[in-house]
């Protein structure tokens, strides 16, 4: 094989099937071949134009094909996945620090260099994640990224073991939040509009379900005692404002879903109570083979759709008309 098919993207939402050049890996860079890779509704971001075509996505799960120079830590034929943030440099300040998340040169896959949905990836080896046995490729793809997000969200929170925590959203993030929260020992509340997906909460292991279409989401956290920490992962600021109010003491309202219009809140909110906002963005691979050790252990699985790549332009319509159940991922077949 001289070339590799890959869907390139020339705007937000337009796909083009095009012949990439299967070259060698650059030093320090690892080829994959790609078994399958989740969509993600931070792919319409993938910044690709008619001029300089993106491949999106940035859940890749695939088995190495080739390491350029310098790599050293894998081999072809290791199982490998890579997420959102596809390899820190390892010599810029904040990696020097240790900060291998807000790496000043991050390779951000699918957004600037190619990503998964194509039968090839190229990435940097410090940004490859090691796949634990028991786990398929099309379940580890969302867990990526998806899982990755709310498990070190819930992490970050430091809320005390078995203390009440809070989902907002039961979604492609919130779903798997829900599961993570329950078996690391917590209390969880699902917060979501309506009662569809009540059971469906109740099953991945929520011990309450509050549906904020009927009834002031922060009065039922408070009416609980209050929540340690709340996992908002519905994707605008107005819907996460009610939250605030159900904060225990000391409590914090972790943001994971991103938007674009304003989270509004009073000063009074934080100041009474010591409550506190806070923004978390994915992690890195080490962090991602935590998560991934965690969710084999423990039995996490996302739910899913399936696909072939060459219906990823419909794949991807399916995800950002919001009719997904709950994450959908593309396989490679051979």
């Amino acid at each position: 094989m001289s070339t590799y098919r890959a869907f390139a993207a020339t705007g937000p939402e337009t796909f083009t099937l095009v012949e990439r050049d299967l070259r060698p890996p650059r030093p320090r860079e690892v080829r994959v071949r790609v078994e399958a890779c989740g969509i993600c509704h931070t792919d319409v971001f993938n910044g690709g134009t008619p001029e300089n075509p993106v491949v999106p996505g940035h859940e890749v799960v695939g088995v190495v094909d080739a390491v350029g120079e310098g790599v050293t830590r894998w081999e072809v034929g290791q199982r490998v996945g890579v997420g959102f943030l596809g390899g820190q440099c390892g010599e810029c300040d904040r990696c020097r620090r240790g900060d291998f998340v807000n790496c000043a040169d991050q390779a951000k896959l699918g957004m600037g260099s190619d990503g998964g949905y194509a039968e090839y990836v190229y990435a940097r080896g410090t940004g490859l994640v090691r796949v634990p046995d028991g786990l398929s490729a099309v379940e580890v793809a969302p867990l990526l990224c998806a899982g990755l997000t709310v498990f070190n969200a819930i992490r970050a929170a430091r809320a005390p073991l078995g203390s009440l925590i809070a989902v907002q959203g039961i979604g492609g993030l919130g779903h798997l939040a829900v599961q993570y929260a329950d078996r690391l020992g917590y209390e969880v509340v699902a917060i979501a509009r309506g009662t569809e997906k009540k059971a469906r909460a109740l099953s991945l292991g929520a011990d309450h379900y509050v549906d904020s279409a009927s009834e002031d989401p922060g009065a039922a956290l408070r009416a609980l005692g209050g929540a340690t920490a709340i996992i908002a992962t519905a994707t605008t600021g107005s819907s996460m404002e009610p939250l605030v109010g159900g904060l225990a003491p000391k409590g914090v309202l972790m943001t994971v879903g991103g938007g674009s219009d304003p989270l509004r809140i009073s000063t009074s909110e934080l100041i009474f109570g010591e409550n506190a906002v806070v923004g978390t963005l994915t992690g890195s691979s080490v962090d991602n083979e935590d998560s991934l050790a965690f969710s084999a252990r423990q039995g996490i699985r996302p739910v899913v759709e399936t696909m072939p790549m060459e219906r990823a332009p419909e794949a991807f319509a399916h995800m950002l008309a919001g009719k997904a159940r709950y994450r959908v991922v593309l396989e490679m077949k051979p």
